[in-house]
């Protein structure tokens, strides 16, 4: 799984609610490492059966977590992920600078 975060892989293939990355000790079972997670959606989740989570960084208990298909970062896509749009790259720069 590569880190919502710091952008890194890690050896967790599922996060369970305590695992955190190696690298930068962000949670790995929150929303923002969710393939639902969607900045701007109702409650930031896709999921619509999903109960709100405040704060979409911290670990959860959501049973609807699925781990994001983040992919390593490839040269050709210029350190994008892959598969990820311009507005979702976008999306993750503004919301990096004002998250």
């Amino acid at each position: 799984m590569i880190c919502w975060k710091c952008r890194k892989e890690t050896n967790i293939v599922k996060p369970l609610r305590g695992d955190e990355c190696p690298h930068c000790h962000a949670d790995l079972h929150a929303c923002r490492a969710c393939d639902f997670y969607e900045s701007g959606s109702h409650n930031d989740c896709r999921e619509s059966s999903a109960e709100f989570v405040k704060d979409k960084e911290r670990s959860n208990f959501c049973d609807y977590f699925r781990s994001s298909k983040l992919e390593a970062a490839a040269a050709s896509s210029g350190g994008e992920p892959a598969g990820k749009s311009k507005a979702d790259a976008a999306r993750d720069a503004f919301n990096a600078l004002f998250g």
